[in-house]
Formats: structure tokens, C-alpha cells, sequence
């Protein structure tokens, strides 16, 4: 019997190849040569899938982008608005080894979308379905007063992206700890939500 080849399987795994050539060698390493002794296949297996270095990429960064989200949504096992924006800022944050990794690689894309418009427009397509996420998140606690009503969800949504995107490099580089990412994203979190008042001490 012929083999059966699964098509999408092979092109995620050339996907991977993709991102370790990245983290390891630089985003100008990247070729239909290095990913394929990278993903142990033949430079004509590669070619099947994909003609150009760009086609690869832009393979390459939809894969990331849907790896981070499956892993978001296999987080997000608290379902209240709270739960779910702490789950969702926290996970894109480099704070373990794996999502150091992918914040490595996303850190190349974002500077090759720089001058590389599919690119750009893949990381433009993502942004309203995250911003949209938290502020759903922001009206539905609203809804049960748990932030203020006058909160501005649209506003507020965007600054939350802004302050996890600004923690992403200092992290990186080691400027913050998961420990000091963790509390800034407590603190955050804490304006919206209101901070619990701490237990009184006993006389």
C-alpha cells in the first residue's frame, strides 16, 4: 500500500524547524537548506511545501501564533473575567523555558514584519481577536461589579496589551524575574479589579 503522508503534520513539523533555525542561528540563517537538515527531510521534501524563504515564514509564524493560543486556551481554566485575564497575560509572558523560546522567535518576527508585510499583516490580523478578548473579559465584570462601570473596556484592553508587550523583552534579557512579572501583572490586574483588603492582625 502506498504511504499515507499527513500533509499538515509535515508542515507543522518543518514549522518547528523553523523556529529552532531562529533561536539558535538568527532569522538570516533561514533557508529551505538549514530547515531541512534541521527537519531531517531532503531539500526537495521541503520544496514540496513551500518555494520561497518567505512562504516558510509566514507558515512558520501562523504556527507560532496558534501554538500560543491553544496553550492560552488549555490554560484558562478559571472562568471568571479575572481568572481568565490573569491566564491570558501570564501565558504570553516568558516565564518558563518553553515560552522563553517562543518569545525569542517572536521577538525575530516582529523585527522582520519590519520589512516584510505578510508578516506585518499576520501580527495585525491577531491583534483585534486578543484586544476584543480583554475587553469581553472587562465588560463582563463590569456586569457583575467587579470594575468599575465608567472603566473604559476598549481603552483598558489596549493598555493591558501594551503593559504585557512591554514586559517581554526586559524579561528576556533578565531585567525582571518571573517572580517580579508575576507581581507587576498582580499589580495590574489589581487596579482594575480593586485590591482585597489585607486580613487584620490580631491585638
Amino acid at each position: 500500500m502506498p504511504k499515507i503522508v499527513d500533509h499538515e503534520t509535515r508542515r507543522r513539523h518543518i514549522a518547528d524547524a523553523v523556529h529552532r533555525v531562529i533561536d539558535a542561528k538568527g532569522m538570516d540563517s533561514v533557508s529551505l537548506r538549514e530547515v531541512a537538515a534541521e527537519a531531517g527531510m531532503s531539500m526537495g521534501a521541503v520544496q514540496h511545501y513551500f518555494a520561497s524563504k518567505d512562504e516558510m515564514l509566514t507558515l512558520a509564524l501562523q504556527h507560532l501564533n496558534t501554538r500560543i493560543s491553544l496553550r492560552v486556551a488549555a490554560a484558562a481554566h478559571d472562568g471568571t473575567p479575572l481568572g481568565l485575564l490573569r491566564v491570558a497575560l501570564l501565558e504570553l509572558l516568558p516565564l518558563g523555558e518553553e515560552r522563553r523560546f517562543e518569545a525569542r522567535v517572536g521577538l525575530a518576527f516582529l523585527a522582520r514584519s519590519v520589512v516584510a508585510e505578510p508578516l506585518a499583516a499576520l501580527l495585525r490580523a491577531g491583534l483585534p481577536i486578543v484586544l476584543d478578548f480583554y475587553a469581553g473579559q472587562l465588560r463582563a465584570a463590569q456586569a457583575a461589579g467587579q470594575v468599575a462601570a465608567d472603566v473604559d473596556a476598549v481603552k483598558e484592553a489596549a493598555m493591558l496589551f501594551a503593559f504585557a508587550q512591554g514586559l517581554v523583552n526586559p524579561i528576556v534579557i533578565g531585567h525582571y524575574t518571573a517572580e517580579d512579572a508575576a507581581a507587576l501583572v498582580e499589580h495590574q490586574l489589581g487596579r482594575l479589579f480593586g485590591r482585597p483588603q489585607a486580613p487584620s492582625g490580631g491585638a
